[in-house]
């Protein structure tokens, strides 16, 4: 690896890493705290967690500039194994996750990516930032006068000063500015101590205090498993969204890696399972950062915040940290996707509002993009299927119909191939089934050509199948039976 290469990997700007990667530290604090309380934990737990997390990225991950760390997504899940079985299974059902995902990243899974469709993506976007949104509500409706105007005033920062520089995040001087006022006069507002102590002391590492046995597997295993597709699936939808922003490529496979080796070592450092935010790392790209130090930054900063400037961090008051995470959901959000909902087709449309809506109403980034890609597989067998046909033409002299099939031939068109074939035409003497045209692509459709075959053989008729290419060949090879000897029609095959 070059010289070059390597400071465009990790370091385009260091200056612009650097401020980047404060901003993100800064923001990563409350959230951390925020998701430990969910999750039932010490606030120290997501805070470590957010720290192993983002530095190990920085280094396994493959996607530069992403941003990893606790999660509320990963949060939620781990309720109940701490509710029921302690704080020791949940850092053992980290660990495990961790070796999960490295299995994913063996069996190549980051590549079932590209079977997500745009569609989906758009929707999994603008769910994530109408929940980073209402998200930040509790923390701003009925809080008085004075937060409302702080949050307005750090909106206007934000917005505002690159008009007049760029040297500085926007981000960060809303931040350093109104903690700075918040501590002048005294406000009486929400600030990040409010949400919880912060540690003093540095993370160590620790095997986990639970048995090893058959029984504590069977306990953590199937939450490490929800845990590992969550984890994967919302950083490998957050890599394509920075992906997209920054006009480059990561490794997907290699993220999948990475996010092991990172929960790995949370496990062992008393932190909980994590995984990408697309909050933290669309602020991160938005504040300049494109490498891989800015993400290094922001976990080791984050750590130097609130052991060593613990008592100052807490005086950060909410209402700035609200007008970051707002400025978040308005950059996250793809307006351009509501001015295309009447110009792209209707289905590309309907399963972008689908996956919003499944999101926002369950807040579970699963289910949400599992509907999405199920509706766009549906929606896609419908589009193909309409492209299928059968014509024929008969042979009088010798009294022989060809049937020429168009198409793909799969579980949506298999019946209507079926349906295609006369099988009590009168006075004819054999059939020709001409497939040059045509691909089959599955059992079902193996099976439908079987049918047809054997219904004409069952009424004296013989049949030629011909123009197969290779890869239909190959399949009837191995799951026909009309070619096989002895074969007759099943009583199913009516």
């Amino acid at each position: 690896m070059n010289l070059v290469h390597l400071r465009s990997e990790w370091a385009p700007n260091i200056t612009r890493e650097l401020l980047a990667g404060t901003v993100v530290a800064l923001a990563l604090i409350p959230e951390a705290i925020a998701f430990s309380i969910i999750a039932g934990v010490d606030p120290k737990v997501g805070l470590y967690a957010s720290f192993c997390i983002a530095v190990v990225t920085a280094f396994a991950g493959g996607r530069p500039a992403m941003i990893s760390a606790a999660t509320g997504a990963m949060a939620l899940l781990m309720i109940t194994l701490v509710k029921e079985h302690g704080i020791g299974y949940l850092f053992a059902a980290t660990i495990l996750t961790g070796l999960l995902q490295i299995v994913a990243s063996v069996l190549k899974l980051g590549d079932l990516m590209r079977f997500v469709s745009r569609s989906v993506v758009t929707g999994f976007v603008n769910a994530l930032a109408i929940l980073i949104f209402i998200a930040q509500m509790p923390e701003l409706l009925g809080m008085g006068t004075t937060v409302y105007l702080m949050t307005a005033v750090g909106l206007v920062i934000i917005y505002g000063l690159p008009y007049v520089t760029k040297a500085i995040p926007s981000p960060l001087v809303t931040i350093v500015l109104l903690t700075a006022v918040t501590m002048y006069f005294g406000f009486d507002i929400r600030t990040v101590g409010d949400m919880g102590a912060l540690p003093s002391e540095l993370p160590f590492f620790a095997i986990p205090e639970v048995p090893f046995t058959l029984e504590t597997l069977k306990i953590i295993l199937p939450y490490a498993l929800t845990l590992t597709m969550v984890g994967l699936l919302e950083s490998l939808m957050t890599a394509a969204i920075i992906d997209e922003m920054t006009d480059t490529t990561s490794d997907k496979n290699r993220e999948c890696a990475g996010q092991g080796l990172a929960n790995i070592t949370a496990g062992f450092f008393g932190g909980m399972a994590g995984c990408a935010m697309i909050g933290q790392s669309v602020i991160n790209v938005t504040s300049g950062g494109r490498g891989r130090l800015s993400t290094l930054w922001a976990g080791a900063f984050l750590l130097f915040l609130i052991v060593v400037l613990g008592p100052y961090v807490a005086q950060i008051p909410m209402a700035a940290l609200v007008a970051v995470m707002i400025m978040v959901s308005i950059n996250t959000f793809q307006w351009q996707s509501i001015r295309t909902l009447l110009t792209h087709p209707r289905s590309s449309s309907f399963v972008m509002l689908g996956t919003v809506v499944v999101v926002v109403a369950t807040h579970d980034l699963a289910k949400g993009v599992l509907f999405g890609v199920i509706l766009s597989g549906l929606f896609f067998a419908h589009k193909v299927s309409r492209f299928f046909g059968v014509s024929s033409r008969r042979d009088e002299a010798k009294a022989v119909r060809t049937y020429t099939v168009t198409g793909q031939i799969f579980f949506a068109t298999a019946e209507a191939f079926h349906s295609a074939f006369d099988f009590r035409e009168e006075d004819l003497k054999g059939v020709v089934i001409d497939l040059t045209a045509s691909h089959f692509w599955d059992i079902t459709s193996i099976n439908a050509l079987d049918r047809v075959v054997l219904k004409f053989r069952n009424h004296g008729i013989s049949v030629d199948v011909i123009g197969m290419n290779e890869a239909t060949a190959t399949m009837v090879e191995r799951l026909a039976t009309h070619d096989k000897p002895g074969a007759v029609l099943s009583s199913s095959g009516h």
